[in-house]
């Protein structure tokens, strides 16, 4: 009875994610934002008319957020009905977990100072740092360190190319491979080495207005920045009433790169797949198509495809939607910021049907091989290159005569071209030597002298143990 797929079809490989991204989170979030202010105004600022507060004091209050759970989280939809406000609801709530405590006649401290959106963007920021650096950065060294596995066994198989979809010069398999291993770790690190979370406290437009007219020789901006940073998080000193959402734009920019690479390595294994170059491993069971016996279907690859199309769709909307605020704020942005989850889920989503495809493929040497051994047209390139280096100035054309959309360019057809040419014998002789299966290049010397620089499993040297899953 599920709308969204997450919440259905899939709630089994994503409902984890509800400790971030649900309705719930977000409460026991809010209350550990609205805890920890309420503490640092008595512990660290110590404002005229608190005291130091107790370890058991201390104790009561951090167990509102630490063990926050489903009966909490109806308490506050239940006083939501009253006060059609979710921010002030979170404050209700926490007052009444003091009533009865020596700290209920110091709840006028609750939330002061505050705006909801001083509760909110912090909230948010938490939440979103604690997914990246819990789950995302993890499961994105799962996928990598899969690949990275994957390339390095394959760095010297020898693999006919396809640029424009046609033959081209040949590559090594696990050479195509690593080139996804150093885009998605450049993404990587600039994810988690970014700015990406900011956060700020400063009132109803930014200014500290009611802080300074209660407390005016307190120094809020130094307060706002010790708190925020307390929350492991980059201040952001200049806002409106809303911080604005730079940051985000910039972390949602990043998966959705991340996620474009995912893409762009799901259609080349699909389609080296559909050239035979992989096998895949068959389930007892499965079944591939309901008229076909004979289907084992990249499936894996093409959900992963269909997750990430929707993923960044919504990923492409907040980031630019959540840059833009009318004036000093309007409410759209609560909106849209509420869909983080669902463009997180689905990116995750994309990332396990990698890896489950990835957990399928066997290798298929002698198709890939057999693909390239008779390809001697991709001898032109090496040919005209040498008498480019004898200054034969119609090298180009002499071997597109030759061989240019020509079918039954042969071994001999080559070798006979290769006789012939006025070049001294030594290079002849590199000449003739050459084969479609060893004109590789530096192919697998580019695999071995990449350095992964995420941290494998421990005793792996490779940084990778063909079964890794994000750890």
């Amino acid at each position: 009875m599920a709308i969204s797929p997450l919440d259905g079809r899939y709630a089994s490989k994503v409902d984890y994610l509800s400790q971030y991204f649900s309705e719930a989170a977000l409460m026991r979030y809010r209350v550990l934002v609205e805890v920890e202010w309420f503490i640092n105004l008595f512990n660290e600022v110590k404002l005229k008319g608190t005291r130091v507060l107790k370890p058991t004091e201390l104790k009561l209050l951090r167990t509102m957020y630490e063990q926050f759970d489903v009966v909490d989280a109806k308490r506050v939809k239940d006083i939501e009905k009253t006060t059609n406000h979710d921010v002030k609801a979170i404050e209700y709530f926490i007052c009444e977990h003091l009533k009865g405590s020596d700290l209920e006649k110091y709840t006028a401290f609750i939330h002061f100072g505050c705006t909801s959106e001083d509760i909110n963007n912090l909230s948010y920021a938490c939440m979103l740092r604690d997914f990246l650096e819990r789950d995302l950065q993890p499961m994105l060294s799962g996928v990598i360190q899969e690949i990275h596995t994957l390339g390095m066994a394959t760095r010297s198989l020898p693999m006919l190319a396809r640029t424009h979809g046609q033959t081209a010069s040949p590559t090594t398999l696990g050479k195509e491979l690593i080139n996804f291993v150093a885009r998605l770790e450049r993404e990587l690190e600039i994810l988690s080495e970014g700015d990406y979370v900011m956060g700020k406290i400063n009132g109803a437009v930014g200014n500290y207005n009611a802080h300074l007219a209660a407390y005016p020789k307190v120094d809020w901006m130094k307060v706002s920045e010790d708190f925020v940073h307390s929350l492991g998080l980059k201040f952001n000193k200049y806002t409106t009433q809303i911080e604005p959402h730079d940051c985000f734009a910039d972390v949602f920019d990043c998966v959705k790169r991340m996620n474009n690479i995912v893409l762009d390595f799901d259609r080349d294994m699909w389609t080296y797949i559909s050239l035979g170059y992989f096998g895949q491993k068959t389930l007892k069971g499965e079944i591939g198509s309901s008229t076909m016996p004979h289907k084992v279907n990249p499936i894996d690859f093409e959900n992963s495809e269909g997750n990430v199309g929707i993923a960044n769709s919504l990923l492409e909307h907040m980031s630019s939607k959540l840059q833009i605020s009318r004036l000093q704020r309007d409410l759209s942005d609560s909106t849209v910021q509420r869909n983080i989850g669902m463009a997180m889920g689905y990116s995750v989503l994309a990332y396990k049907s990698t890896l489950k495809g990835l957990s399928k493929c066997t290798v298929n040497k002698k198709v890939i091989q057999d693909d390239l051994k008779d390809k001697w047209e991709l001898m032109a390139e090496p040919i005209q290159m040498v008498m480019r280096k004898h200054l034969i100035s119609d090298a180009y054309e002499q071997l597109k005569e030759l061989t240019r959309g020509k079918g039954g360019v042969t071994k001999a057809v080559v070798q006979n071209f290769i006789k012939k040419l006025k070049i001294p014998a030594a290079d002849k002789k590199v000449l003739s030597s050459l084969t479609p299966e060893k004109y590789v290049g530096l192919a697998a010397e580019l695999v071995e002298s990449y350095e992964l620089k995420i941290a494998g499993p421990s005793g792996c040297e490779s940084g990778g143990c063909g079964d890794c899953r994000g750890c």
